[in-house]
């Protein structure tokens, strides 16, 4: 049986969550104040940061947005916190000549394109181990090393943010039934979170003419990402050692969720 999402409720973000509560497959569950995951920081406001800081002991912010991302955005407010450290691990490959356009969130979001099915857009995220397995180590690595919470976003807080983040519980054993969940359950704000971007800068044109439902998060989209990295690897913490990661680095994240 799958568990409800921990949403937290605040007034800068629409899809943020605690993934506390979370079970594993040896009777463990994930501690709350360990992880979290969000869309786009920039909004938050004083209060937020309270909540967030002070209250749930966030000391560490993982933003996977790309350059263009954050030079048209700007720096968010959290950056002014002495006792939160932020880690900008883009996900997209480091070319000063890319388009910004390919780099402005969304797998999906080119309308000249035809219809991308999920096959299409779990090899979009299956990319990023590819292209940026530097960022995706260390987002991974940030986690398993925070003094206290980590909070991992992009900018709807689904895609990129998704995929770290099933990473992450993949390593802490999690069942891929509840990873799955986790990942689908941003479909609940789906409205809210392209209503959002619609109005942040640079993201308005790449929404246009794209359909609600094909920004839905679907199950079938992480599982064969999850599947993929099964196949040629044996599992995530198999892809970390491919990437370089120790047995104790690997221990010392499992460890953090769920200890």
């Amino acid at each position: 049986m799958t568990t409800h999402p921990s949403w937290i409720e605040l007034d800068g973000v629409v899809n943020m969550r605690d993934l506390g509560g979370l079970p594993t497959s040896d009777g463990h569950r994930v501690q709350p104040g360990r992880l979290l995951r969000s869309d786009n920081l920039q909004d938050l406001t004083a209060a937020d940061i309270r909540a967030l800081v002070t209250e749930r002991g966030v000391t560490d912010i993982v933003d996977l947005r790309s350059d263009v991302e954050l030079k048209i955005t700007g720096p968010g407010p959290l950056q002014q916190v002495g006792t939160v450290t932020h880690h900008h691990l883009s996900l997209f490959p480091d070319d000063k000549d890319i388009d910004a356009r390919d780099v402005l969130v969304l797998p999906w979001h080119k309308a000249e394109e035809p219809k991308r099915d999920e096959n299409a857009r779990a090899s979009h995220y299956l990319g990023y181990l590819e292209r940026r397995p530097d960022s995706v180590a260390a987002a991974l690595d940030v986690i398993g090393t925070s003094d206290g919470a980590t909070v991992v976003h992009c900018a709807a807080g689904k895609d990129r943010t998704g995929t770290i983040v099933a990473m992450a519980l993949s390593v802490a054993g999690v069942p891929r039934e509840e990873i799955v969940a986790d990942y689908v359950a941003s479909t609940e704000r789906t409205e809210r979170i392209v209503r959002r971007l619609e109005t942040l800068p640079g993201y308005a044109d790449n929404l246009r003419d794209v359909p609600m439902t094909a920004h839905h998060s679907r199950p079938e989209t992480i599982s064969r990402v999850l599947e993929a990295i099964d196949e040629r690897f044996g599992s995530v913490p198999g892809w970390l050692t491919s990437a370089g990661w120790t047995e104790p680095q690997i221990d010392r994240l499992r460890a953090k969720l769920i200890g």
